[in-house]
């Protein structure tokens, strides 16, 4: 049985599966009873799609699926079955970095293998745009695939939380110097150039299309000189780079300062920055979870120390 034609859609080669074959000799696995198309997201998607990750337990995604659908350095697909969707996937291209994420089969299709198939449709998106890292953030019941199509453990990330300060500092560093203001347009390339040294990915085109003066903070020296940055998504995240520990916890601090006691704020930390991690629970950031990042092609050059909040895990 062909459950999907190898045809060209969207912009992008789909694999086909063949009694448990796919086009590129990969290891056998259980084809959907039902044929299964897999194809590029569209913004008509964005509804039915939404609906059976809610289904799922899996939160609201409606803005993220409107932005990659979009967003031409996204490739969101989906999987269709008798004319209903039963699966989700995104990649996103950072320039050599492909990020993997959002890969989400419906209850009723699971155990078949779509999930696997899903995952490898968007790789060869991502190659096919030039990528040759691909990284991921696993589930515990995710992991065991991501690790038979080769990802390994690279670290983890530890989000931690603590509740907004309504201007009152809940600590004290060495220096103020540097201050924290809004973001200017000028500040786009130093952002960059100072987000590719911490990630190793380009993604500019996410800080484009995200930063203005209400949804980006700059931390910058007197001189001018930017230390860090924090740029804030429509549906929460927020990609958040410093240069060093006390930068970034002069930016985590003015968000806790600009929230309410009642509010909550989040940063993603990477466990290797452990001096970072230290910093934060003396100042009362606690754990809420953590999950695995994963890695997969040529070695990625990065500084994890730098880095201190993400946008997702489908774009970085």
């Amino acid at each position: 049985m062909i459950a999907d034609a190898d045809r060209m859609t969207g912009g992008g080669r789909v694999p086909t599966w063949v009694c448990g074959r796919t086009d590129h000799a990969r290891p056998r696995y259980i084809p959907p009873v039902i044929p299964t198309t897999i194809r590029p997201m569209r913004p008509a998607d964005v509804d039915a799609a939404t609906a059976i990750v809610l289904a799922g337990d899996w939160g609201d995604r409606r803005e993220f699926f409107s932005f990659v659908t979009a967003h031409a350095a996204c490739r969101p697909i989906v999987a269709e079955r008798d004319g209903e969707l039963v699966g989700t996937g995104v990649g996103t291209v950072n320039g050599p970095v492909g990020w993997i994420g959002t890969i989400f089969v419906a209850n009723d299709a699971r155990g078949r293998g779509l999930g696997r198939a899903l995952t490898e449709a968007v790789q060869d998106r991502l190659r096919d745009a030039g990528c040759r890292t691909e990284v991921l953030v696993a589930t515990s019941a995710g992991r065991p695939l991501y690790e038979r199509l080769g990802f390994e453990e690279q670290c983890w990330y530890r989000t931690v939380e603590a509740p907004g300060t309504n201007g009152t500092a809940a600590a004290a560093i060495d220096s103020i110097v540097p201050v924290v203001r809004a973001f200017l347009p000028e500040d786009l390339p130093e952002m960059a150039d100072l987000d590719r040294a911490a990630t190793g990915e380009d993604r500019r085109h996410l800080l484009r299309a995200f930063a203005n003066q209400s949804s980006a903070k700059c931390l910058v020296r007197p001189d001018g000189t930017l230390r860090g940055f924090v740029v804030r998504a429509p549906w929460g995240g927020g990609a958040t780079v410093a240069v060093d520990n006390d930068d970034a916890f002069r930016l985590l601090e003015a968000r806790r300062q600009a929230a309410g006691p009642a509010k909550t704020v989040r940063a993603g930390v990477v466990d290797l920055n452990a001096a970072g991690i230290s910093l934060l629970e003396r100042a009362g950031w606690n754990e809420a979870w953590r999950a695995v990042r994963m890695v997969r092609g040529d070695p990625l050059r990065w500084a994890p120390e730098r880095i201190w909040g993400q946008f997702n895990h489908a774009l970085g």
